[in-house]
């Protein structure tokens, strides 16, 4: 079953879209969302495209986010970058919560951030409370947690309400280092992400039975080249699917695609 696609208006965000959803807009465009099954809504899947940067901010965790309401771990696979491109994740040095706010108001934290140039194929995971920002002139596919709880701190002057309370509340002022960190080549088939909210493949072709069987119920099915079958439909890149099974799908030799389940 092929999800739903919603274009996501964002300040920061691209009037002409890239491939595969090439097209020029009225309004910038920063993230198209694929809207979860009513069945199975623990995962969102995202394409973002910048043009500005987007605010600095955290996110909480399950434990954090109010009785009921997930928090929010979060990984990005970058499509495409263009020269100069960064990303921030974490601070270069660790950082009390209240110079940590102090930052915040004066707007100096985007420079105590460890920012990261990056390039197609860099893949980051972010688990919930890490400081983060993206920067302009990037492409990249976001899988989460499907919620939409995000605490700015800092936002360079736009005029967006900021959640400094809370955001403190929450935000790790520790430097980021995270074992998943690594760049991706376009012919490599490898796991990105085993738990603890979700997993996620990279596939090149069709994956081994193994990689298949991994994965459970509410399997996600991102096509980034070529097409996949699912359940007999095609599927195509600037599309995502959920499979009712592992065995509904049929790889083309070869595409990449991107699998994620819920854990």
């Amino acid at each position: 079953m092929k999800l739903t696609k919603r274009s996501v208006e964002k300040v920061w965000g691209r009037r002409i879209l890239p491939r595969p959803f090439a097209r020029e807009l009225t309004e910038p465009v920063g993230e198209i969302w694929f809207e979860p099954s009513a069945q199975h809504d623990e995962l969102l899947i995202k394409y973002l495209f910048t043009s500005e940067k987007l605010s600095v901010q955290t996110h909480p965790a399950d434990n954090q986010a109010g009785e009921g309401v997930r928090g929010k771990d979060e990984c990005w696979l970058v499509l495409d970058a263009e020269p100069g491109a960064s990303l921030a994740i974490g601070f270069r040095e660790e950082i009390s919560s209240e110079a940590m706010r102090a930052a915040a108001l004066d707007g100096s934290i985007e420079d105590l951030l460890e920012w990261h140039a990056v390039k197609a194929g860099d893949f980051f995971y972010l688990p919930a409370n890490t400081v983060h920002a993206i920067g302009p002139g990037l492409s990249l596919i976001e899988v989460q947690q499907n919620t939409d709880i995000t605490y700015r701190l800092y936002d360079y002057g736009r005029p967006r309400e900021l959640h400094l309370e809370d955001g403190m509340r929450v935000a790790s002022g520790l430097p980021y280092a995270d074992p998943r960190q690594r760049n991706v080549a376009p012919t490599e088939a490898c796991c990105l992400v085993e738990g603890p909210y979700f997993r996620l493949d990279h596939c090149v072709g069709a994956p081994d039975i193994a990689t298949l069987e991994a994965h459970g119920e509410g399997l996600l099915v991102l096509p980034i080249s070529g097409e996949v079958y699912v359940s007999g439909e095609a599927v195509v890149a600037g599309e995502c699917a959920e499979a009712s099974d592992a065995a509904s799908i049929d790889f083309s030799a070869a595409g990449r695609t991107l699998l994620a389940s819920p854990r």
